[in-house]
Order: structure tokens, then C-alpha cells, then sequence
């Protein structure tokens, strides 16, 4: 009889050496060799436990021998592995070692930065409790133990709280956890302390803990390593450089599984994909943590017919009106209210206590959960002049979702409060949403709204991203301004201080040439943007000179095919535009006649302007791949950090790529002509310096402005956003300040709302005061939902 070992619990053994793949392929070849019986082996002290504390059981599978007693000569083969958990990491290379020793740092001090920013500390941090979550929705604990088939087991003890959460992760032996919990209940608390916890005491065999807000994964279009290793690398540019097992550190990271996922917010991914998410979390072999609502995961369960395979499971429970009457008296300080501070909620938790009344009863189930504590403690321990009694007026407040609403609806009103400023103060002006936090409430509800109605990174605030709020025509139209505004300008800068050509032929010339390229690069850009490809993510490059050490992730030679062929469609469009523009000029301002012949040499002109534009600018853009090398591993990968270096990074490379377009042109232009001539007639090219002068100044700067993440973020969220009221001229030092006042959080490269439930409260406001806008994709009472 022969026992079934599944493909998960198959792993070669820790002084084996073999990839898994070949382990895999002999197990394979073995099955078709003879009768593979399994038996266990002896397993070490506490039922197996292996090198990584996975508690995995050793197993060897004896092939015998087939009837005529002829497998291998008559000996048998014999194969180990580690039964159920996943291994430890395979041993590698010193420099991918360093690598994750590198993350692991950057990891610990950002999420350290990001908790004392958050305040969870202050006065001291809310107990967060949990029990063990419903078997239903569970692995049979056998199989969680990673112990072999007919061992007896008792239930994995998983009891404890926020403060040694990492202590509890370590006692699951298939290193897989599922976190659940209802609205506000501190699943993404939970997850940031775990991995702050899980880095102050390492063990040799421990991966790099890293928070992925997996809302954003659409498991039908994107395999989970590839999302990972993408999202590592938005959050950690450093890791762009060519590594072993990968074509970036990044997913040689992943792919080496020194990752330990922690995957917050699975309730957050689209509710028609969440089957389609679990699916692949169980295909994969990844040790991991995952944080999710309850029903939300039930459903996803149910649907699937498969929870979590090997995964535990815990679920945050309420807070007690005990852990309430020890915090909130705490958070109203001497400083703003006198010797009585605490005082100003001994009415309400009197009142908490007793619940004879409909109010108390409404506010104790609101009290119940660490956001709404935070909020209420925003509210009314911070402003003096607000009686946290109110919140017990039935009358007000009928329901406790009304007492929820009422204190979303107050969290951003109160950071924003205004302050008279003083004559001394001669620190930096106020900003307009400091003197009027209506405007800033406005403002962030736009951003919620346009997040919304994404439908892909709902909780990711991406500063490269805030454009796309604005309709692809309205981009497009914008990219056709820019570009014809830059060429035109470029025109006559040339014509009038480097030739000193008569300043009505130099206007003349400019302003055919302006709406020509905008008209270019504006079908570009549109074609671009149906079928996929108009959003324009920031560069993790820098430009350095050729021959210095560090490569981009893929190939130069690839990158350079790659953007020879995107860049020479577009380049050829800009040629055949060019011509009709020339010879325009030469109608109306040379007198020139508009015969068939001229026509017909135009015709001509536009294959010739369009190979010279053309293969001029696919060489410029693909010789560019040989001078990028990733960010330096100090560049920090917070928004701002990024928005920085990316105007750095563009700058120089519009520097370079002005000068290398007009020689190329300049000097290209001849050859082209020269072979073209006998072939297809006299043709029009004039002075090609004058135009190469031109298209290199004209160019750069259109490319800047329409094709990079940067140019995109000054023309539509720096001017025009702000142009038609809908975002502060100042977007950038105005998200940094929310994320000052608590309102956003920092998430590697991207802001997130402090909570989900306020950005969909954000969103619904502005749904309820803009009609005129389109509506977002959440429902008008989605408020009521929760993340972690």
C-alpha cells in the first residue's frame, strides 16, 4: 500500500543541495519506475522539528523494485524529504544574503518610523486580543503541524496578544497565519507590530518580513511572485539591479523565498477575484500572514470549497470598557485642560457602565474597536472646547452607525482646525487648507473619490497615479498642448538667437511645427493609452557613466530593442509631421505654389523625415539604456523621496537626450537623404542642423512633459488639477502635511488613508456634494465596511 505524499509536502531534505525542480522530476521518474512506498523516518526531539523550527517530520520514499527485480541493478533508491512545512531557505550567495540583510534593516526602520508617527504608543498602545477563528474556516490542525497522516495532535496554542505576536507566528509550524477581524479591530496594527517584533530577534533560517497591501493584486492577471517582486521593487528601487535567480534582486528575492509576505487587506481585493486570490495562495508554496475581515474571508472559503491549506487562524476580539476607562481618561492631558483632565469622560464611561439608556448602549458597541477609540479621543481629549457627552444624545445620534459617521465625519475637520496666527510668528505662511479646512476636507475627498473609482490600488495613494483621475481625452488633449507648446517655443528660441532667422518665418515656423509634433505625440500618446500602456510609472533609474559597476535588471541589449521599436513608431509619426509643417511654411510664407508636384515631393519628404526622426530617436532612447545603473540603495523610497529623485533623474536625462536627438538628427539627416534621392527624387531637408537644433530641444522637453511619470505629475496635478479647483497648487507639500496630521500614511512609495472606512467616507462625502462628478466604484454605504 502505498502512501500519499501531496506535491506541497514534498521538500528535499536540508543537506540535500537539489533544487526543488529536480527533486520533483526524480519523484516523478521514480513513479513510473515501480511501487513508491513511503515510510517515515525517525524524527527529531518534539516531533520532527527541522532546522527553520517548521517542526517538519523526514521521510524517505523507497522505490522497490519492479517484478523482474531490474530497478538499478536490484538496489534500491532512496529520496528524503521534510514532510508539510515549507523549507528553510535554501542556502545562497553571499550577495543575495546581504541583500536581505540590507531589506531587513530599511524594513525595520521604516515601520518603526511609520508607528511613532502614528502615535500607537501614545499614552500607551490599546491591548489587541484575539481567540482562535472559527475551525470552518481553518486547516486541520494535523496538517497546520505538518505531522504525518494518523499522528495525534492537539490544538496549536496560538493564545497571546499584540505584544508577542511574533512568539505566536513561531509556534506555527507551516509558517502560514490568518488574521481576522471586523472593522477598525487592528489588523494592520497587528501586522506592523508583528513584523517589527518578528526583525528585533531573528533567527539564521528567518525571512525578510515585508507588508504588501493586497488589496491591489489581481490574481487573474498578475502570478503572486511577480506582484511581489513588482511591488518590492516600487517600494525598494535599490533592488533593480540583475541578480541570481532573477532578473532583479527584487525576484531573486522572492524566488529564493528569503520574502515573508504579509498580505493585509485580502477583503480589499474585488469581490468577484477574492476565489480566484485564494486559489493562488494555495497553489503557491510561501510561507506568509494574512489579514482579512471575517466574512469577507468566509465567503472567499465557502466559494473556493479550500480555506487557507496549512494556515492557523486567529480573530482579533472587541475591546473591553475596562481597556476604555484606562485609555481615554489618559488621553486628555493636564496641559490643555487643567488638573481635571480625565474627568471630562467620567460622565461618559459612568454612563458606558451602567448603559440604562439607548445612547450608552449605542456608544459601548461603537467604543468596542481601536479606531473608533482614536477617533473619539481625536475628537474630544485634543479640543478642549468639545463635551465628549454629546455622543450620548439619542436624539443626534439614533443608531451607533450614526455615532460612527459622526465621528469620521469629525476626524479631518478636527486636525484641520484653524489657529490664529500671531504677529511674532515669522515661521513659513500658512497654506490655503490651514486657513480653510473645508477646502482640505475637498481635497482629500477628491483624491478618496478618484481612488475609488480606480478599481485597482484602492488603498494606494500613488503620486505618479493622481492624473489618471482626469478622463484619457482630457490627458491626451493635455499632452497635444504641451508638446506643441514646447516644440513651438524651441522653434523660436532657434530661429531667433542661434540663426537670427526674420522673427515672422521664425513664428511662422514655430507655430507649424508645434501643433505638428503635438498632433504626433498626442496619437502616440492615445494609442498608448488603448491598449494599456498611458500610465507612465516613475523610473527606478539613475544615468551613469558606461562601464560603472551596476546593471539595470534587464538586458541593455533587450531594454534597447524594446525601446527602438516603441520609440521609432512615434519618431516616424513626429518625421511625416515635420514635413507637412515645412512645406506649409514654404506655401504661405515662401510663396511657393501648392502643385501636384509639390505635393507629391512632400509625400516623398514624409518617408524620409520619418525614417531620420525615427531611427534617430530609437537609437537616442535605446543608447540611454546603456547609461542607466538602479537608484543607490540610500535612495529612500517614501513619496516624496521618490517624487525627488525622479525630477532628478528626468532632468538628467532630458540633458542628455536634447543633445544626442539633435546630433543624430543633424548628422543622420544627410546620409538619409543621399541614399533616398535616387530612389524617390529631389527632396526637402535643408539645414539639418537648424532642424536637428529643433527636434532635439523640442523633443526632450515633449518626452519630459508627456512620457514620463514626473512630467505627467507637474502638467496634470501640478497645473492643471489645480487650475480648475479640484487640488491645491502645493499637492505635494498638502499630502506630506496630512500625512503630518494623520490623515494619510506612508506605505514604502505611496500614501494610504489612515483607515479604509475614513477613505470611503472621504469618497461618499464628495459623491454626496460633487453629483455633477461620476460616481465612484464604492457603493454609498460602503463606510460601513472596515479594513484592518
Amino acid at each position: 500500500m502505498t502512501t500519499r505524499v501531496f506535491p506541497w509536502q514534498k521538500r528535499p531534505a536540508a543537506d540535500n543541495g537539489r533544487s526543488r525542480r529536480a527533486v520533483a522530476q526524480e519523484s516523478e521518474a521514480d513513479g513510473r519506475m515501480g511501487g513508491g512506498v513511503t515510510e517515515p523516518m525517525q524524527q527529531g526531539p518534539g516531533g520532527g522539528t527541522d532546522a527553520a523550527g517548521a517542526g517538519a517530520a523526514s521521510y524517505s520514499v523507497r522505490v522497490e523494485a519492479s517484478g523482474d527485480g531490474s530497478t538499478a541493478a536490484g538496489r534500491d533508491i532512496v529520496h528524503h524529504y521534510h514532510y508539510g512545512a515549507p523549507a528553510a531557505p535554501a542556502p545562497v550567495h553571499d550577495p543575495l544574503a546581504g541583500v536581505a540583510r540590507g531589506l531587513a534593516k530599511e524594513v525595520r526602520r521604516r515601520w518603526q518610523r511609520e508607528e511613532e508617527h502614528s502615535r500607537v504608543q501614545d499614552p500607551f498602545p490599546l491591548p489587541v486580543r484575539w481567540q482562535g477563528a472559527p475551525a470552518e474556516l481553518l486547516e486541520h490542525d494535523e496538517t497546520v503541524q505538518c505531522l504525518p497522516a494518523g499522528s495525534g495532535s492537539s490544538r496549536t496554542d496560538l493564545s497571546g496578544d499584540l505584544r508577542n505576536v511574533a512568539e505566536v507566528y513561531r509556534r506555527v509550524a507551516s509558517g502560514r497565519l490568518v488574521i481576522l477581524g471586523r472593522a477598525g479591530s487592528g489588523k494592520s496594527v497587528l501586522a506592523i507590530r508583528f513584523v517589527l517584533d518578528f526583525l528585533a530577534a531573528p533567527s539564521p533560517s528567518d525571512r525578510v518580513p515585508v507588508i504588501f497591501s493586497i488589496g491591489s493584486w489581481d490574481p487573474t492577471a498578475v502570478a503572486l511572485r511577480d506582484w511581489l517582486a513588482d511591488r518590492l521593487l516600487r517600494d525598494h528601487p535599490d533592488l533593480a539591479r540583475r541578480g541570481p535567480g532573477g532578473p532583479t534582486l527584487a525576484a531573486a528575492l522572492v524566488n529564493a523565498d528569503l520574502i515573508l509576505p504579509v498580505l493585509d487587506g485580502f477583503d480589499e481585493i474585488a469581490e468577484g477575484l477574492r476565489r480566484e486570490a485564494l486559489e493562488a495562495l494555495n497553489t503557491v508554496d510561501l510561507r506568509l500572514v494574512l489579514t482579512s475581515r471575517r466574512k469577507e474571508f468566509a465567503d472567499a472559503v465557502r466559494a473556493a470549497h479550500a480555506p487557507l491549506v496549512r494556515a492557523a487562524g486567529v480573530e482579533l476580539i472587541d475591546l473591553t470598557l475596562d481597556d476604555v476607562a484606562d485609555y481615554l481618561p489618559r488621553t486628555a492631558r493636564p496641559a490643555g485642560r487643567g488638573s481635571g483632565a480625565g474627568a471630562v469622560w467620567d460622565a461618559v464611561l459612568a454612563e458606558l457602565r451602567d448603559q440604562r439608556t439607548p445612547g450608552s448602549r449605542n456608544l459601548a458597541q461603537v467604543l468596542r474597536t481601536p479606531l473608533m477609540i482614536v477617533l473619539a479621543q481625536t475628537m474630544y481629549s485634543r479640543t478642549p472646547e468639545r463635551d465628549p457627552g454629546e455622543l450620548l444624545n439619542i436624539t443626534r445620534f439614533p443608531t451607533g452607525h450614526s455615532v460612527e459617521k459622526h465621528l469620521l465625519a469629525g476626524f479631518v475637520p478636527t486636525v484641520y482646525r484653524r489657529r490664529v496666527r500671531e504677529r511674532a510668528d515669522t515661521g513659513p505662511r500658512q497654506e490655503r487648507w490651514e486657513r480653510d479646512p473645508e477646502r482640505a476636507e475637498r481635497w482629500l475627498g477628491y483624491l478618496a473619490h478618484h481612488m475609488a473609482r480606480l478599481g485597482r490600488d484602492q488603498q494606494d495613494l500613488a503620486w505618479w497615479q493622481i492624473g489618471d483621475s482626469l478622463p484619457r481625452p482630457t490627458r491626451a488633449a493635455a499632452v497635444v498642448m504641451v508638446t506643441t507648446l514646447c516644440v513651438a517655443v524651441s522653434a523660436w528660441l532657434v530661429g531667433l538667437f542661434a540663426y537670427q532667422v526674420d522673427l515672422a518665418e521664425s513664428f511662422l515656423i514655430g507655430a507649424l511645427l508645434g501643433p505638428a509634433a503635438g498632433i504626433a505625440f498626442g496619437a502616440v500618446y492615445g494609442v498608448l493609452a488603448c491598449f494599456g500602456g498611458g500610465e507612465f510609472g516613475p523610473t527606478h533609474v539613475r544615468l551613469r557613466l558606461p562601464g560603472t559597476r551596476g546593471g539595470i535588471g534587464r538586458r541593455p541589449l533587450h531594454t534597447f530593442t524594446y525601446r527602438f521599436a516603441i520609440v521609432l513608431l512615434g519618431g516616424f509619426v513626429l518625421g511625416v509631421g515635420s514635413s507637412s509643417a515645412l512645406t506649409l511654411n514654404r506655401v504661405f510664407f515662401n510663396g511657393v505654389p501648392l502643385t501636384a508636384a509639390l505635393v507629391k515631393g512632400t509625400l516623398f519628404n514624409m518617408l524620409g523625415f520619418g525614417l531620420i526622426f525615427g531611427a534617430s530617436a530609437g537609437l537616442v532612447f535605446g543608447l540611454l539604456a546603456v547609461l542607466e545603473a538602479p537608484l543607490d540603495v540610500t535612495s529612500e523610497a517614501t513619496p516624496i523621496g521618490l517624487l525627488s529623485s525622479n525630477r532628478a533623474t528626468v532632468i538628467r536625462q532630458a540633458l542628455v537626450l536634447g543633445p544626442m536627438l539633435a546630433l543624430t538628427i543633424a548628422f543622420g539627416g544627410h546620409p538619409v537623404v543621399a541614399v533616398l534621392q535616387p530612389f524617390l527624387g529631389p527632396m526637402l531637408w535643408g539645414d539639418g542642423y537648424f532642424i536637428g537644433a529643433i527636434s532635439g530641444l523640442g523633443g526632450a522637453l515633449s518626452y519630459v512633459f508627456s512620457f514620463t511619470a514626473w512630467g505627467q505629475w507637474v502638467v496634470l496635478s501640478r497645473v492643471w488639477l489645480p487650475l480648475t479647483g479640484r487640488l491645491p497648487w502645493a499637492i505635494a507639500a498638502f499630502l506630506e502635511d496630512a500625512y503630518h496630521r494623520g490623515v494619510l500614511r506612508q506605505a514604502g512609495a505611496v500614501y494610504q488613508f489612515r483607515h479604509i472606512r475614513l477613505q470611503r467616507h472621504l469618497s461618499a462625502s464628495f459623491d454626496h456634494r460633487q453629483p455633477d462628478y461620476p460616481s465612484a466604484t464604492s457603493s454609498p454605504h460602503e463606510d460601513t465596511r472596515s479594513g484592518g
